[in-house]
């Protein structure tokens, strides 16, 4: 091996070191390490930022905006809604969104299933007190077993096919034939993360630090006409689980109900009288099929879609200071609604049009973003802040955006575009349809998430052209070539450290010549070894790098290196063993 090859893995060990030992982020550790390959001259500069312009990379930025336009149209969280409803229970919760996350990622790329799932999976986290980090890692991990039922169900199989076809000219694998293999392995893998995913799982990133706000609000709600919760009990419309928030009375019809009960049914135009804290309200906006019960709401002059909820404290020289709400023309004065008030943390129970505004309260807003620039330095108030998240989602284009998902999926699988192409086409739909606002769709890329996957696929190249990667997989093959069956688990072995050094895909391609070439001289098929390949480059679960959902759930659930490994390693073992063991019985040698 070159002196570049030795420096490529020195700083890759180096940068596997940091990431387990320090709290340095993991895209100055990457990035730092390519800056060192690049100023020592191991690789060119071209040769280390190859990641940048990665086709992969750039998909998964694609995707986080088709994961926005799903979120903001509400699209994905009423199937998330429906799928794990209001279970409190972690276990429950994970085995809920994990059995359908891997029927769904054997027939589709389990990179934008997983894409669209974080967001609504984060919502419901916070919703029901459970900390995102027990459910992103099943769901990645969900993704990637699932994945490895089909041949179409990741792109490792489509590329490991491809090889296949190129060397033998007439053998393809089956659609269904990597379920041979892949379903035992899909089912051991749900076992063993239905057992031990709830004790292994860290609490990070935890919803429950969301709901420590000393400010309470209370808001009334209005039943709008058509409603899809008219008819529905409040246990039933999703009201009762709100954290941090109670139902305390509903006016229907002149008469008030008090002590509302969980059984009690809904009726259009019923106002339901809302108490919480501001988190709390903001999930409130979000559900269909009720509004902001105030008329002056409607007369705004900007679209609902295009408003957000802002806090502001009343200073003493507020023009309206010692007036109520309704005798100052609240609203013509500052093209903004005062849905709720707060004083001194709690909450002020008159109706909000009566309420004497005060120095010191909070006023819970519905206005235009530019009202926070335009009051942040007034001295009107105190302080003005918009809360981020706060508008209702537009429930209206959800249709659009299933469209426009269902259209990147089908135009995938047959083979009209590439997935680079689909998913740019689907995040301009998404943009052009109105289902996310170009400010939105910045702001939902992960740049943390895209710094890592590019810095890693740089590593990944510097190891592929210094020649690095060959020798380490010759170098682990070669202790094997006395026996087929060893041969068999060694290429195993060298195809999955490869996968967590490299790429999945990388590493299929590295492996696939060495492997096929060992079959040979065997005299032996060589079937067994592909099969082996496609699912130690697909099965990668004890590092964050080795695969790209694994990185996507990285940042949103606050995870450490480490918690890949310490949940993913046994993972990794199971199959391991699931695979060298039933290859060869069903693909013989």
């Amino acid at each position: 091996m070159t002196l570049a090859g030795w420096s490529v893995i020195f700083v890759v060990v180096l940068c596997l070191v940091l990431l387990i030992s320090t709290r340095i982020s993991p895209e100055i550790i990457f990035l730092g390490g390519l800056t060192l390959l690049i100023i020592g001259n191991a690789v060119t500069a071209e040769e280390a930022l190859v990641g940048f312009s990665n086709q992969g990379m750039l998909t998964v930025a694609a995707l986080y905006v088709v994961a926005a336009g799903l979120k903001e149209t509400g699209a994905i969280h009423l199937i998330v809604n429906k799928i794990i409803g209001h279970s409190k229970s972690i276990r429950r919760a994970q085995l809920r969104i994990m059995a359908p996350v891997m029927v769904v990622s054997a027939f589709l790329n389990n990179t934008p299933v997983v894409a669209s799932f974080i967001p609504a999976m984060e919502d419901w986290s916070r919703k029901n007190r459970i900390p995102a980090s027990k459910i992103l890692i099943p769901l990645s991990y969900a993704a990637i077993l699932g994945g490895t039922c089909t041949l179409i169900g990741t792109s490792t199989n489509l590329i490991v096919n491809g090889l296949l076809i190129k060397e033998s000219s007439t053998s393809a694998l089956g659609i269904f034939e990597p379920g041979l293999i892949g379903v035992p392995c899909a089912i051991a893998g749900f076992l063993y993360l239905a057992i031990f995913a709830k004790r292994m799982l860290p609490i990070r990133g935890s919803g429950f630090d969301t709901f420590k706000d000393p400010r309470e609000y209370t808001i009334e709600m209005i039943v709008d006409e058509g409603s899809q919760l008219s008819g529905k009990t409040i246990e039933e419309a999703g009201l009762r689980h709100l954290p941090s928030l109670y139902l305390v009375e509903i006016y229907r019809n002149g008469q008030i109900l008090a002590a509302v009960e969980p059984e009690e049914r809904l009726y259009e135009k019923d106002r339901l009288i809302f108490t919480g804290i501001v988190n709390s309200i903001v999930d409130l906006q979000q559900v269909k099929g009720i509004s902001p019960a105030t008329d002056q709401v409607f007369k705004l002059d900007a679209p609902r879609r295009e408003r957000l909820l802002i806090e502001a404290v009343v200073s003493q020289s507020h023009p309206l200071n010692g007036q109520t709400i309704k005798e100052g023309g609240f609203r013509n004065r500052y093209d903004a609604v005062v849905l709720a008030v707060s004083r001194n943390g709690e909450r002020v129970k008159e109706k909000v049009g009566d309420i004497r505004l005060k120095t010191g309260d909070t006023l819970l807003l519905e206005a235009h973003p530019i009202f926070v620039d335009r009051y942040k330095n007034s001295t009107d108030y105190f302080l003005v802040s918009g809360i981020a998240d706060s508008s209702p989602p537009n429930y209206e284009h959800s249709v659009y955006a299933w469209s426009i998902l269902g259209g990147m999926v089908v135009s995938v699988a047959l083979g009209v575009l590439s997935m680079f192409q689909a998913s740019f086409l689907a995040a301009g739909l998404m943009i052009l349809t109105g289902c996310c606002k170009t400010t939105v769709a910045k702001d939902s890329i992960d740049w943390t998430v895209l710094l890592v996957i590019a810095a890693t696929l740089g590593l990944g190249n510097a190891l592929q052209v210094t020649g690095a990667a060959e020798v380490l997989a010759s170098g682990l093959l070669k202790y094997a070539d006395a026996n087929p069956h060893l041969a068999l688990a060694a290429t195993y072995l060298a195809t999955w450290i490869l996968t967590e050094l490299v790429t999945n895909n990388a590493a299929a391609v590295l492996i696939f010549p060495i492997a096929i070439s060992m079959a040979a001289s065997f005299g032996v098929s060589y079937m067994p070894f592909v099969m082996v390949i496609i699912m130690a480059a697909s099965a990668s679960f004890s590092t964050p790098i080795g695969y790209q959902t694994n990185l996507m759930v990285y940042g949103p659930g606050g995870y450490k290196f480490t918690d890949f490994t310490k949940i993913g390693l046994p993972l990794n073992l199971i199959v391991a063993t699931i695979t060298i063991i039933l290859v060869p019985i069903i693909w013989p040698l």
